[in-house]
């Protein structure tokens, strides 16, 4: 059989802590950045926990991570 291989891009945008654990950014922290208030741009700062059901989606696109 022959090895698959990881999505790089899906390896690139979560980091991976535990079976059930992974994070990610919030969206829309990288440009326009100008015209955001501080305090939006603040709540764009925080690392994410995805859900249970996003998970299971990924697994086929990463399956030598879990």
């Amino acid at each position: 059989m022959y090895k698959l291989k990881n999505s790089k891009s899906i390896v690139k945008r979560f980091k991976f802590k535990s079976k059930n654990k992974v994070l990610r950014h919030m969206a829309g922290h990288s440009h326009l950045l100008q015209k955001k208030s501080s305090k939006r741009k603040q709540k764009l700062r925080k690392v994410l926990r995805l859900e249970q059901c996003d998970i299971s989606s990924l697994k086929f696109k990463i399956p030598y991570i879990h």
